[in-house]
């Protein structure tokens, strides 16, 4: 199946967005706490949903996220539901980093939560402002 690149550079209340085929690599990064939030995850999800038809790859999804909203926080777990199936039952082997400052609990607790929810490999990394 041919599935090009998907870039959304990032805007007030949205996040960057970086789903590179060739790399195998899935970026989130910014703040994330749109209006319309379930509208933007549409073709994030569609995209994923191609990506995802073809079984065994190897892919990366890194979150660097600095604050997202409730509604934010639901779509990453769809999202990534989506990657733990594809685990699960199309033989995928995905990773997920994801990324906090070493000052920010909260984002490193909603990191936490996810390593719960999920049969996914999730490795938090804390990072310092450089």
């Amino acid at each position: 199946m041919d599935i090009e690149n998907l870039y959304v550079p990032a805007k007030r209340f949205i996040p960057e967005v970086d789903l590179n085929v060739e790399k195998r690599l899935l970026r989130f990064s910014g703040e994330c706490y749109h209006e319309y939030t379930e509208e933007f995850f549409a073709p994030i999800f569609e995209w994923t949903d191609k990506f995802l038809s073809e079984a065994g790859k190897e892919v990366t999804i890194e979150f660097r996220m600095e604050y997202f909203n409730t509604t934010c926080a639901r779509c990453f777990l769809i999202l990534l539901e989506k990657f733990e199936d594809y685990a699960l039952e199309r033989q995928g082997k995905v990773s997920v980093h994801w990324y906090y400052h070493d000052y920010d609990e909260d984002m490193r607790m909603s990191g936490e939560d996810y390593q719960l929810d999920l049969e996914l490999d999730i490795k938090l990394i804390e990072y310092a402002e450089s």
